[in-house]
């Protein structure tokens, strides 16, 4: 008996199912709190005053709507906003930015679970790279009569009316690849955020938002497009995910992943898909372990109490199952977390129930990192009528991402 009960969870995992053993622990954890601003343009000027909170926000740009992490160093992280508020009729005075921080994550041995925000850089366009209107090519914000700000106008500041920027990967030249949902496009910007050339379209695919829709019928739902973005390890090879299936697609479970090519900035025609375990969950992100693996988060749309599905799976591209789609293993359900040391603050078991999960990271064969989008100041997980905090969490899985040869060098 016991020898066929050990044997379960291998076949499991071989089947890409989950295992009924599988098991996650909280190693670390860090949080900066909800009202954490930076200095830029008054924002939330078209938003309604929201779980005790009322804007306008002057003269300063909430650090808020987490939705991609990039490793910089072993003390620091670049996280990257994304629209802002959540729609393109409301975010045209949030400016699209990535911050660097410092997390001092709170662990067994210590640690004061605050997290520093450090400098940060904006998208911009001052070469008029793209070649349609944006927010800063305005007088006012959009159907109003509020001046669009100065400092948006003269450097040519990208904000959330622009693009919705869902995930960012760094290529080995230093610059960056941003993935957005409005078009869906790629936005290709240097190290410092500047836009290198015209935003890239996915051809025959066009969200409500695209600007040259031209009275035409869009084929994806809004805010379903690039949410999750991998990066091969040569640099060479971009897999951007579109977060919701094409609306003329008889099968609303089938998620699709495009493959591009870097060198040509062409689509290769290449795409795999995803089936979602329920119709309307969307998925969070997409990161890379190896040339063909991939972590990718899988959630529903609800908060707190009422949660009741936010996990990580491992997809390979080399595995499709008969049905057509990439074979699923489960690696973590994020609403079970073992806390044994109560770094969390919640007792023996973690959970993390933010309606949007969007970041996530491997350190190691065994641990990944994950970070909310609070979608400030809307989202109220933790505590009903108050914004949602960023946490920034760190857990050590049961059974290992990959073979030997983690990212940082141990287990």
């Amino acid at each position: 008996m016991k020898r066929h009960a050990a044997v379960v969870p291998v076949l499991l995992m071989a089947l890409g199912l989950p295992s009924a053993t599988a098991a996650q622990t909280l190693e670390r954890f860090a949080s900066f709190p909800a009202d954490t601003f930076s200095p830029g343009p008054t924002s939330g000027q078209f938003i309604a005053p929201t779980n005790g909170r009322t804007p306008p926000f002057l003269d300063k740009q909430p650090v808020q709507g987490i939705s991609s992490v990039l490793r910089r160093s072993d003390a620091e992280f670049l996280v990257m906003g994304d629209n802002g508020f959540g729609a393109q009729d409301n975010s045209a005075d949030y400016v699209l930015r990535v911050y660097r921080i410092r997390p001092d994550f709170r662990t067994a041995r210590g640690g004061r679970g605050a997290v520093k925000v450090l400098p940060f850089l904006t998208l911009r366009d001052p070469r008029r790279r793209i070649p349609f209107p944006i927010v800063a090519d305005s007088a006012f914000y959009y159907a109003s009569a509020i001046p669009v700000d100065p400092e948006i106008r003269e450097r040519r500041l990208l904000t959330g009316a622009d693009f919705d920027i869902e995930s960012f990967r760094e290529a080995h030249d230093g610059t960056f690849w941003f993935g957005d949902e409005f078009g869906p496009f790629l936005i290709h910007t240097d190290r410092t955020g500047r836009v290198l050339e015209a935003p890239i379209p996915l051809p025959g695919v066009r969200a409500p938002q695209n600007p040259f829709l031209n009275g035409g019928a869009p084929n994806l739902g809004s805010s379903r497009g690039f949410e999750g973005m991998a990066l091969s390890p040569n640099s060479r090879t971009l897999y951007p995910m579109l977060e919701g299936p094409l609306t003329t697609d008889l099968d609303q479970q089938r998620l699709i992943i495009n493959q591009f090519d870097v060198r040509t900035r062409r689509y290769t025609g290449r795409q795999w898909f995803y089936r979602l375990d329920v119709t309307g969950y969307s998925i969070g992100d997409l990161t890379a372990l190896t040339a063909t693996r991939f972590l990718v988060i899988e959630r529903d749309n609800l908060q707190g109490d009422a949660a009741a599905f936010k996990k990580v799976f491992v997809v390979d591209l080399t595995q499709v199952g008969a049905d057509g789609f990439l074979v699923k293993r489960e690696v973590a359900d994020l609403l079970h977390i073992d806390d044994p040391h109560n770094l969390g603050g919640q007792g023996p078991t973690f959970r993390f129930p933010f309606q949007t999960i969007e970041s996530v990271i491997p350190f190691s064969r065994f641990r990944i990192g994950l970070l909310d989008d609070n979608n400030y100041p809307f989202s109220s997980a933790r505590v009903p009528g108050q914004p949602d905090p960023n946490e920034f969490i760190v857990i050590r899985l049961d059974a290992p991402l990959f073979g030997a040869g983690a990212p940082d060098g141990s287990d």
